[in-house]
């Protein structure tokens, strides 16, 4: 296995897990890559040490460091203040994020579900939106 840092028309950067060098360079020849914000098929390389799986690993790279625990802890604080304060609209956040921005509803924060189309759409004209941290994982889903 192989991970990539990845980057969208958009500079959206997320990763991807690809089983050689070879399955990335194939998924992207055939336009099968998308950027999980804005759904966008232009997706390139960034720069980057790739990670392979398999590769001996340091106790170091066992745990993570002070810089990982506190990127994750920030990213569970983020999750628990908008679903602790924002508004639930389950999969009308599209719909309701278009009204919102366009004064037809009233100003409040929001989070839901919207399909990379749907997210895409709602980019191009000019709504903002931005992805929910994912759930940290628990502490018995690490190694």
């Amino acid at each position: 296995m192989i991970k990539y840092a990845l980057t969208c028309e958009h500079e959206h950067a997320f990763e991807g897990w690809f089983g050689s060098s070879a399955d990335y360079d194939d998924q992207h020849a055939r336009g099968l890559l998308e950027c999980p914000v804005c759904a966008s098929k232009s997706v390139r390389k960034q720069i980057m040490a790739p990670a392979l799986a398999g590769v001996r690993k340091t106790a170091q790279d066992e745990v993570p460091g002070p810089p990982q625990a506190m990127m994750m802890e920030a990213m569970s604080r983020i999750r628990r203040h908008v679903e602790e304060n924002f508004d639930d609209v389950g999969d009308a956040f599209a719909k309701e994020a278009r009204a919102i921005h366009e004064g037809r509803s009233e100003q409040r924060g929001i989070y839901g579900q919207a399909s990379p189309k749907e997210v895409r759409d709602l980019v191009e004209d000019g709504v903002p939106v931005a992805p929910l941290p994912p759930e940290p994982p628990k502490k018995t889903e690490l190694n």
